[in-house]
């Protein structure tokens, strides 16, 4: 299999008048093209941070982190935006669309950011069927304000899938969903996760999310420990 994301002793500290403050203490982990992982953790315990690093939003302090065998931090800031945008896809606990743009406006914005030369017909194509895929085809000119939560939540993947990237980061992605919303978003995560073939990191305070994937790691003071697998339900069941 491909590797799609390695940390290497990956250490993490903020400056503080007392002093610095150590959020990750040296972690290492692999994750490979098509799996699908769980960081799981009490508040503070470092799992915001292990996803923005993964996702190039902030640098370690110690360690390698490796994208698609590739150094990214190591890239110029300009570069790295371009990287960012057509290797990782990021989807967080607030939406985050542009409220004066259409659905597919936003879907399409990280295709202009990556600067990756898609032809805008096609991009637009895949948007357009994306959207359809997710019971949005009929609100691609609808406005965020226009949209439940659990819609608006379905456009923010189809704009953090709309790149293919290998990578796919999600940060409490039901967090503010009921139960029920919650449930369909999270089948709609994993079985794009599955058609694109991403490798996927959800960092996620529910249990019942976190046992649907097939890997977990634990975050506990910096430090990470590898839970046991979560088995995967028997076909039919």
């Amino acid at each position: 299999m491909t590797e799609s994301l390695r940390f290497e002793r990956v250490a993490k500290s903020y400056p503080t008048e007392a002093g610095a403050v150590e959020v990750l203490r040296g972690i290492s982990f692999r994750l490979e093209a098509g799996e699908a992982m769980a960081v799981t953790g009490p508040s503070g315990s470092g799992k915001s941070t292990l996803l923005h690093l993964a996702a190039t939003l902030e640098t370690p302090t110690a360690g390698s982190i490796r994208i698609g065998g590739e150094a990214a931090h190591d890239l110029p800031e300009r570069e790295l935006a371009a990287f960012r945008s057509r290797r990782v896809g990021l989807v967080f606990q607030d939406h985050y669309l542009l409220p004066q743009y259409t659905m597919l406006q936003n879907v399409l914005l990280p295709t202009v950011a990556a600067g990756n030369g898609r032809d805008e017909g096609d991009a637009e194509e895949r948007a357009r069927a994306l959207l359809e895929r997710v019971g949005l085809g009929a609100r691609v000119d609808h406005r965020p304000a226009q949209l439940s939560g659990g819609e608006r939540q379905r456009a923010a993947i189809v704009r953090a899938v709309i790149n293919r990237p290998s990578l796919l980061l999600c940060d409490e992605p039901t967090g503010n969903l009921d139960a029920e919303t919650a449930g369909a978003v999270a089948d709609l995560l994993l079985e794009l996760h599955g058609e694109e073939e991403s490798a996927l990191i959800v960092v996620t305070h529910s249990l019942e999310l976190a046992s649907r994937l097939p890997r977990r790691l634990e975050l506990r003071s910096g430090l990470l420990d590898e839970a046991t697998p979560v088995p995967l339900p028997a076909a039919g069941d």
